[in-house]
């Protein structure tokens, strides 16, 4: 047996101190002459403050080298202010992760990160430097996704926010390729402006670089040690190879797939979010097919299937997808359309409590009850709480504590642990007590 009531929402910004920071090889944007075409660039330009590595080719991505624990300053710059003054007068809100590189990573990124966190209990991946931070306001880092960090900031203002990323890139390699065969990770950073609500859900930048993770002052030694190798090479060896730059410039890129915020617990996904890639709709359009393309990192073939519904992509089959995509990202797209919805983690059922004039059963009619199917994908007090908010018409923010009913008749305060505890396919009377219930906020 359940019970709910009421909860008021607290909300308070603090105050920020704001530091301007431009590195010396960006001076020459700012010497452009007033003429020049820049439409086609963005404005915003983050920047890690590591060195890159002098061993990586000249059309090659930069690698940077991080050391575990360390802070190190991303700066977050807008360059072109005057000519994006829809945000002048807004916050925007940036959400920093540390993702896999390597794409055979990437499909098990689930399974990796959920066996980092049962090697280092307690830990996280990637944490926020607040002392060190300047010029943003509201960090968040939220205890279910260890690689994932957000924050405001101003764009009239340039901020500096300080990261730590504490695994390293042997730990999701095996044993025998140890060393420096670790698995390189991106830092990504996705920006979203607010919109007519006041939600930061307009997406409006992406950019990430390449990192590699080494074990404190093993970025020094290794980075001495490419500079040593690159020496004794010849002139034209020399050549192929870029120069080492002492910041790295993050490279534009499309949105990571995953958008909806830390914050953001309380507010039902957009429907954009719930047509996932696991279960894809045949009535979608071609702007929702090339929308859903990008969220599920699809984007270079977005142009190919400009002009295709989401019933023209479920008629193909595998062999069309391998022809037209290659092996690697024919077969994975083909498995995100094709693909079944996934399986929830906990199905519980739960049934209003009738009143005396309600489904009062007729002379030799047995009584039932209409039961209603929760699927929680989180098992979690807050979905649980956004799943009888639904039942009832009411906004979650409404609801204050859910309370079980426990031996003798006593309220029991719902919690996570109690919610994962769940036996599978448990029905409950949901009771919404007078005692408990506020009307409005308090």
């Amino acid at each position: 047996m359940l019970f709910w009531h009421a909860q008021p929402e607290a909300y308070h910004l603090q105050p920020a101190y704001i530091r301007d920071a431009l590195p010396p090889f960006l001076k020459h944007d700012e010497d452009r002459p007033a003429g020049e075409n820049v439409a086609g660039t963005s404005p915003f330009q983050h920047v890690l403050c590591a060195p890159t590595s002098p061993a990586v080719k000249v059309h090659d991505e930069t690698l940077t080298y991080l050391n575990q624990g360390q802070s190190y300053e991303i700066r977050m710059l807008n360059r072109k202010l005057v000519e994006y003054t829809d945000l002048s007068s807004k916050c925007v809100k940036s959400i920093v992760r540390v993702v896999f590189h390597d794409r055979r990573l990437q499909y098990m990124e689930h399974q990796q990160l959920e066996g980092w966190r049962w090697n280092r209990p307690g830990d996280r991946i990637l944490d926020i430097d607040i002392p060190l931070s300047v010029g943003i306001v509201e960090p968040r880092a939220n205890p279910l996704q260890l690689n994932t960090i957000e924050f405001l900031w101003d764009p009239i203002k340039n901020a500096s926010v300080f990261i730590q990323v504490h695994c390293i890139s042997t730990e999701f390699t095996p044993r025998k390729h140890g060393g420096e065969k670790g698995v390189p990770f991106r830092i990504q950073i996705d920006t979203f402006a607010q919109n007519a609500h006041g939600e930061h859900l307009d997406h409006v930048h992406s950019a990430s670089c390449q990192v590699k993770v080494f074990k404190p002052k093993g970025a020094d030694r290794k980075l001495k040690t490419d500079r040593e190798k690159l020496e004794k090479r010849t002139l034209q060896d020399r050549e192929k190879y870029q120069p080492s730059y002492e910041t790295t410039v993050f490279a534009e890129c499309s949105s990571w797939p995953d958008v909806p915020s830390l914050s953001s617990t309380n507010r039902t996904p957009p429907p954009a979010y719930q047509t996932s890639s696991t279960c894809y709709i045949a009535s979608s359009s071609p702007h929702d097919t090339q929308q859903w393309l990008h969220r599920n990192r699809f984007s270079p073939f977005c142009r190919l299937f400009a002009s295709f519904s989401g019933a023209d992509l479920l008629k193909m089959c595998k062999d069309d997808f391998v022809q037209i995509c290659g092996p690697a990202d024919g077969i994975r797209l083909f498995n995100a359309i094709k693909g079944r919805c996934i399986q929830p983690r906990l199905t519980i059922y739960v049934s209003q409590q009738q009143t005396r004039n309600q489904h009062q059963p007729k002379q030799g009619e047995s009584r039932r009850d209409v039961y209603h199917a929760f699927y929680l994908e989180e098992l979690t007090v807050l979905k649980l709480r956004e799943k009888i908010a639904n039942l009832y018409n009411i906004a979650p923010q409404q609801i204050h504590h859910v309370y079980r009913q426990g031996p003798t008749g006593i309220h029991v305060l719902l919690s996570n642990e109690m919610v994962q505890n769940f036996s599978e396919e448990t029905s409950f009377i949901l009771i919404p007590k007078p005692w408990l219930v506020h009307a409005g906020a308090i």
